[in-house]
């Protein structure tokens, strides 16, 4: 008799400058590829304004707890930077999970057991912590450039302050 895989879903984005849609997005191609392959969803964790650069996310940390309970055998994300962009954060989990017996695949990288695998893997998952902080360290390098034109950066106009049209401090 043939074994119908177990899967759980995970999606999430990372700032609350995204909206929930990118969520129905990866979920919606997530749902297709399982059933394209012939998997059961049985869990859906999403986490929406979480960075994958920590583990501070509530449903990530629940999927990875359930996943001792023998509820899922799989574990799918839309793309592995959805999992995580953090490669040691990647690494612990990845190996918790194998622990557990479950596996992570992603509908857009296909990764398997092959040496080519593993290498592609690490590439990925260095490719997007190099992602998250080079960003990081652009917005910064923009914030500054606005402050040092004496410009609003953001949030709450400080008190007692205005901004004219150019969003410069009066």
């Amino acid at each position: 008799m043939l074994k119908i895989p177990k899967v759980a879903l995970y999606a999430r984005f990372s700032s609350d400058n995204q909206r929930s849609e990118s969520i129905d997005a990866q979920v919606r191609a997530m749902s297709n590829f399982c059933k394209q392959n012939h998997w059961q969803i049985v869990a859906t964790y999403t986490d929406e304004a979480r960075s994958a650069t920590t583990d501070n996310r509530p449903q990530f940390q629940q999927m990875i707890s359930d996943s001792s309970k023998g509820i899922f055998e799989i574990v799918l994300v839309h793309k592995l930077d959805r999992f995580s962009r953090d490669r040691y954060d990647s690494a612990i989990y990845k190996k918790r999970l194998k622990k557990n017996n479950v596996r992570l695949c992603s509908v857009l990288e296909r990764m398997d057991d092959s040496p080519e695998s593993i290498m592609m893997e690490s590439v990925l998952e260095g490719m997007a912590e190099y992602y998250s902080k080079n960003l990081s360290r652009e917005v910064m390098k923009g914030m500054n450039e606005t402050a040092l034109q004496c410009k609003h950066t953001g949030g709450c106009t400080p008190l007692g302050y205005d901004l004219d049209e150019n969003k410069h401090l009066i």
